[in-house]
């Protein structure tokens, strides 16, 4: 006879991430490389409509976009990715005051056990997360965080080395409280070596100084990356690309690619000295059109937040 008294409910012992496809879905990303299978944009509404020649400085643009033009230049990255076999989900019902929202890199930052929602630094963005993290609810990934107190944290201010090591960096779109939340929960998930990067003083993102292209292969600006980031990289085993050409590099976004697998990229036209060296080391480049979407100072590792990658195998490193 089984007792009806004492305690008969006991823990389900299994980890999370053991259980995160029975309950979740298949949802993982540990690396900047591994082959993408799904990833969540932002297709450019009517929000950026309202931007025009008197007042695309108020909301961090270089120029007004042509609006219908910037939608096919998007529309047309989405469909190398899906032709490369990779899911594309959207944001939809974002603000109509938003127009940096297409940017969704910064507002998620992805993880092996789910997404961590941020918080946007400046005010012209507060707020874009909402939509956010009602598509990641919708799609089902879980959310193991969301920045919070006085913390900021933007999703490129972050970039995967490998499954125990993640560059997080620091600066105008990321203080120290939200750094803190990030490396806590990637400590929690077993990222075991932080590698820190202080982002200097005109710059955003990691994404437009650093970004990786192989197993093996980091592309990066030269003079604004810390030499103990680089040094961090060549010892486990990184060749080092660097993008010389300053102009290329700072008003061009020549970092800013997105990894399809290792060793094949899309990225942004209008860099061919960057790209005459990454084909030199042996990277395939899948050329696209963004130039009305630069105009709002982001590319293409801005505009897509990844959701799924296959785990990279390291042994090259």
């Amino acid at each position: 006879m089984v007792s009806v008294t004492g305690e008969r409910w006991f823990p389900d012992t299994g980890t999370f991430a053991e259980q995160l496809s029975t309950y979740w879905g298949n949802w993982h990303c540990d690396s900047e490389v591994g082959r993408l299978r799904d990833v969540l944009m932002r297709r450019p509404g009517a929000e950026i409509d309202a931007v025009n020649e008197s007042n695309f400085a108020s909301y961090r643009w270089r120029d007004a976009m042509d609006a219908d033009l910037a939608r096919q230049q998007h529309d047309a990255v989405a469909d190398v990715y899906r032709s490369h076999g990779v899911t594309v989900h959207y944001v939809e019902d974002q603000r109509s005051d938003r127009p940096n929202a297409l940017y969704c890199r910064d507002q998620v930052f992805m993880t092996p056990e789910g997404a961590i929602v941020c918080r946007l630094a400046i005010s012209a963005r507060r707020g874009e997360e909402r939509a956010v993290a009602k598509a990641l609810a919708d799609l089902g990934v879980p959310v193991l965080r969301t920045i919070n107190g006085e913390g900021i944290f933007e999703g490129a201010c972050a970039l995967w080395v490998n499954r125990q090591t993640v560059i997080l960096g620091s600066g105008a779109r990321a203080n120290a409280t939200g750094v803190a939340q990030v490396a806590n929960e990637l400590r929690n998930i077993g990222v075991v070596n932080i590698i820190p990067f202080q982002i200097p003083y005109g710059h955003a993102h990691l994404d437009g100084l650093l970004n990786f292209a192989d197993r093996d292969k980091v592309v990066l600006f030269p003079w604004q990356v810390p030499y103990d980031v680089v040094k961090a990289l060549l010892d486990i085993g990184y060749h080092v690309i660097e993008v010389d050409d300053i102009a290329e590099a700072k008003d061009r976004f020549a970092t800013n690619f997105v990894a399809l697998e290792p060793g094949v990229v899309v990225a942004a036209t209008g860099v061919p000295n960057t790209h005459a060296k990454m084909r030199d080391a042996g990277i395939k480049i899948i050329p696209v059109d963004i130039s009305e979407i630069l105009k709002g100072w982001g590319a293409l590792h801005c505009m897509t937040a990844f959701l799924r990658r296959d785990p990279v195998e390291e042994a090259a490193l």
